[in-house]
Parts: C-alpha cells; structure tokens; sequence
C-alpha cells in the first residue's frame, strides 16, 4: 500500500477514467447529509475527492453514519472510543460498515471494496454505496433518516395483491389477449401478388 509508485501506460488511464466518474455536486450532497444524519460532531472534510477520503478512510464516519439509520439500542457497529490509528483496524472498521450497510439492505453489486476508500481506488464507488444507503434509508421512511428526501431517490417497492378466491375462479373462465382470437379472422380478399410466370 504505502510502496505504490506512479502508474504508466494502461494503468493510468484506466485509473484516471475512473476518477472521471467521481462527482463534486454529489460529494457536497452526501456531506451534508452525513452531517445532518450523524451530527457536526462528525465535522466536515476539505472539498475534493481526497478531502472526502481522508474523512472516510479511518471508517469512523462511516460507522457513526450507519449507526444513526438504526434505533437506539440496536447499533450494528461498534465504534473504538478513539478513532483507530493502525491500517488494519482502519480497515476493518470500514469493514465493519460495509457489512451493516449490507444488512440494511444495500446490495452487492452497489457495495465499494475496502480498498476503493482506503487506497482512494474508485472514490465514485464510495459515492455510489453512500447514494444507495441513502435511498433506503429515505424509502424505509421509519423515523430514523435526518435530511431532505429530495436528495436521494425513493427505490420502487412491491406492491403485493391479494385476490379472493370467487376472483381466482373467475380469471379462469377468461380467455386472455395473449392467447389470440379468431374474430373476423377471413382471407377473403388477400392477394398474394401476380402469379407466377413459366415460360416454356
């Protein structure tokens, strides 16, 4: 980690394509909403992409941040009384998060790797993990999101039907438009074209 030169060639572009994804306006979104969800005890970073990382990266911020969507009394994180210094409990508090934001209900495909904060990898992965949580915590809708809920996006929810059975008997005796009908169904009147010309 702390050995890692400066890239070249292919590297570095697939690198630099990667920070291209990072978005300021968000960055300033999620800050605010870790701010207001956890508190200004948490403060604020310096703006940028690694302003955002180094306040992320010991996993403090956000363990408290998870934390805060849960009700007193069941807090899936648990936060040293001072913040940790060694890579690898900085690692695993991050860590620690990762696997209560999958709990809550983020998926895999929208979770970043330990190492896209830590090493500021894919920062944008970072952004996309905190937009989800922030999603579900808005569509929850159980008390314990503190913010605007314009600023995330409400994730669709099933909406479950419950038929009786005379309803269940009764689409049975339905034949579907999927099955296709034969009304007026004629060739009459069809022309295929001329007919066909042999000559001899």
């Amino acid at each position: 980690m702390a050995n890692k030169g400066p890239a070249y060639g292919m590297s570095r572009d697939v690198q630099s394509k990667i920070e291209k994804k990072y978005d300021d306006e968000l960055e300033d979104r999620l800050v605010e909403w870790i701010v207001a969800q956890c508190g200004a005890a948490v403060g604020r970073p310096e703006r940028g992409r690694l302003g955002f990382q180094v306040w992320l990266k010991n996993g403090i911020v956000l363990s408290r941040l998870v934390n805060s969507l849960y009700p007193d009394g069941s807090k899936p994180v648990k936060i040293p009384d001072t913040p940790p210094t060694m890579v690898f409990k900085q690692m695993e508090q991050i860590a620690q998060f990762l696997k209560a934001a999958e709990d809550y209900g983020v998926v895999k495909t929208d979770m970043f790797q330990t190492v896209d904060l830590f090493e500021a990898k894919d920062m944008a992965a970072v952004q996309r993990t905190l937009m989800a949580l922030g999603s579900l915590a808005v569509t929850k809708n159980d008390g314990n999101y503190h913010g605007d809920p314009n600023w995330f996006m409400k994730k669709a929810q099933e909406h479950k039907r419950e038929f009786t059975d005379s309803q269940l008997k009764e689409g049975k005796n339905v034949i579907g438009l999927q099955m296709g009908s034969n009304k007026g169904a004629s060739q009459a009147g069809m022309s295929y074209g001329r007919p066909r010309q042999i000559i001899s």
